[in-house]
């Protein structure tokens, strides 16, 4: 009994453990089918996603594509508008200065006295004859064979003379800083620059000299200049200024003090005035020429450059 009890229990616990095991088998080979098919399912998934979603993508580049192209044309006309707006109002700037300029040619143009235009026309076309046809040429020869420091030296003397003249003027002005600086620069140039050859007062003290004469003082006091007028040999003038010639040349020890009725010769006078002249010239050479090219007509472009010229050495 206790044999045949053990067989039955036996292939009692056999059958029970089959029937696991295939149950088991059976669940698994489900789980790994299911697995199976959620895999093959996921890639045609994900295909599917992708196919759908491109045009999707497609779209979304497009438009970032335009987007881009606009924020990119955006800028570029902001740009233009202002490079144009910027050029409008450059123009208009340099219309403005061309304005004024024009108003202040027209202006000095107006304020100048010239009765005697047709005269001085003449006077004019004389003076520049003369220079180019015999001033200009003895310049031209006296700086080739005189070096430029000599010719210097030349024109410092003859300026050095001139200290009477700059220091009455400045005086009758009330500019007493400007008399006294001019004669420390007197002083300084006639012993250490050797009678004026030379300018140390500029050079090492920055001592600069203070131009005035007679024609500044009396517009300092609010002579008004007169009609213009052209002197022979001397140029552009005024009533004003050629009645002041008088007092000046007293003033310059090189000058001629002669009385009107006396017979004497003025060959020294004028023999140092032709030096100076000659000089002066040689040591610009060209600048008359230029004056003359960059103006359209040049007997008001002279006029008017003298006028205004003054004005500003008077108000200085």
């Amino acid at each position: 009994m206790n044999r045949k009890n053990i067989l039955t229990r036996l292939m009692a616990i056999v059958l029970f453990s089959a029937l696991l095991g295939g149950c088991s088998q059976q669940s698994i080979e489900k789980e790994s089918l299911a697995t199976e098919q959620s895999v093959t399912e996921e890639p045609e998934r994900s295909v599917l996603v992708t196919a759908e979603e491109e045009p999707e993508s497609g779209q979304k580049e497009t438009l970032q594509g335009n987007s881009e192209s606009d924020a990119e044309d955006e800028p570029l006309t902001d740009v233009e508008e202002k490079s144009e707006e910027d050029e409008e109002d450059e123009e208009d700037e340099e219309d403005e200065e061309f304005d004024e300029f024009e108003s202040e040619f027209e202006e000095a143009k107006q304020e100048v006295s010239d009765p005697l235009e047709g005269y001085n026309r003449a006077m004019t076309t004389f003076n520049d004859k003369l220079y180019f046809w015999v001033l200009n040429p003895i310049a031209g020869g006296y700086r080739f064979i005189i070096p430029e420091a000599p010719r210097r030296g030349v024109r410092n003397f003859f300026h050095n003379l001139l200290y009477p003249l700059r220091f009455v003027n400045n005086l009758l002005q009330f500019k007493i800083a400007n008399a006294g600086e001019e004669t420390l620069r007197f002083v300084t140039n006639s012993t250490i620059g050797i009678l004026g050859l030379w300018d140390p007062a500029k050079e090492w003290f920055d001592m600069r000299p203070h131009e005035e004469d007679f024609g500044q003082t009396l517009g300092f006091y609010g002579l008004g200049s007169g009609p213009h007028i052209v002197l022979p040999f001397f140029g552009p003038s005024n009533l004003r200024d050629t009645f002041s010639m008088v007092p000046d040349n007293y003033l310059d020890p090189t000058g001629q003090r002669k009385p009107l009725g006396q017979t004497e010769s003025y060959e020294a006078e004028y023999g140092l005035l032709a030096i100076k002249t000659i000089n002066k010239v040689s040591l610009r050479p060209g600048e008359y020429e230029s004056l003359k090219k960059d103006a359209v007509d040049f007997y008001p472009f002279l006029r008017d450059s003298y006028e205004q010229m003054r004005n500003k050495q008077i108000k200085e």
